[in-house]
């Protein structure tokens, strides 16, 4: 094998068996076989019965216990489900091989179209914001509201600190890493990932660092974990390129659902520069600014995510519309009917 090629991955059928993964209190897993993917779906029950439902996407490496904190936060608002993208947490990789963007999307709309739960309250995080932007341009009667916590859009100058993301979309550099990190410890890759992504790393606490490490544990056990990750990668760079309709920022200039948008002044892989151009570029959108915060502001600071959330819905009169027993009113736009929309 030549060093630009990615490590040959196993079907999912004869994946090998590896640790169970981590289920907070309250929580439960299930898993949904659609056509070409399979979702692990990570939920928490509501507070009470008729609560419009939720979904939420997690980042880059990332998986639907990033969630775990604000999920918990929000059962008394929402019907809460997030996912684990194809290929992270505990979802096998796609059938076709394709993380790109548009293909994580498709699996978002599979899922909602499958499942019946749209419109949701939708939410994303880094890669999932792109993603949950793609979903709430091309499908906007399945979005309700959209929240996005550092959304991975388009930055014509990239941080350097987010140079090292970046280069995992190169071809065997993936490889390469895993070869000059072989004798990494798990405890050492959480604590760097943890350096990079939080404001402050000493928010975590033990329980949460001994939680991390544990799932990097498992995580490394699997042999798809680096193709995911960079194939994946290449997916938000193929997406900066693009232009006309599928460019992200043009489809952010079309979405119609009241948008709440989370930044954090930390952030060492999204720009905080970039708050003003989304902020202009989602209509009527709201923004919250946490100086402190780094990349996943709903993990330092789920408080004053959820708190935000609660006041986007009393603004876009989704509280009013569900008190009253009704559905909120929605928009609708040219291209709404089937995933095949998004092209590419």
């Amino acid at each position: 094998m030549s060093s630009t090629e990615l490590p040959f991955v196993p079907p999912a059928t004869v994946l090998p068996k590896v640790g169970t993964v981590r289920v907070a209190e309250g929580e439960r897993l299930r898993s949904v076989e659609l056509p070409g993917v399979t979702l692990t779906m990570r939920s928490r029950p509501p507070a009470r019965e008729g609560l419009p439902p939720a979904l939420f996407v997690h980042g880059l490496g990332g998986s639907s216990q990033n969630w775990s904190a604000l999920m918990a936060l929000l059962d008394d608002s929402v019907d809460g489900e997030a996912l684990d993208l194809p290929g992270f947490g505990d979802s096998p990789p796609p059938d076709d091989g394709n993380y790109s963007v548009t293909g994580h999307a498709r699996a978002v709309i599979r899922y909602l179209d499958a499942s019946g739960r749209g419109p949701v309250h939708l939410f994303g995080n880094s890669l999932g914001g792109a993603i949950a932007t793609r979903v709430a341009a091309v499908r906007p009667d399945l979005v309700r509201t959209l929240t996005l916590v550092s959304p991975a859009l388009p930055e014509i100058r990239v941080q350097r600190t987010a140079v090292p993301t970046g280069l995992l979309a190169v071809p065997g550099v993936a490889l390469l890493f895993t070869r000059l990190t072989r004798q990494w410890t798990a405890e050492q890759r959480v604590r760097g990932v943890m350096a990079l992504c939080y404001g402050d790393p000493g928010r975590v606490t033990p329980e949460g660092f001994r939680n991390a490490v544990q799932e990097m544990e498992r995580r490394l056990l699997l042999p798809y974990f680096w193709d995911a990750m960079a194939r994946s990668a290449r997916g938000i760079v193929n997406a900066y390129t693009l232009g006309g309709q599928q460019g992200l920022w043009r489809q952010a200039e079309r979405v119609l659902a009241p948008t709440l948008l989370v930044y954090g002044g930390r952030d060492q892989l999204v720009g905080f520069r970039m708050a003003l151009k989304a902020a202009r570029a989602f209509r009527g959108s709201r923004m919250v600014t946490l100086p402190d915060a780094g990349h996943v502001a709903m993990m330092e600071y789920p408080e004053t995510v959820a708190m935000a959330f609660r006041e986007l819905l009393e603004d876009s009169g989704e509280l009013g519309a569900r008190r009253a027993g009704r559905p909120a009113a929605r928009g609708a736009a040219d291209g709404a009917g089937t995933d095949e929309s998004m092209g590419g």
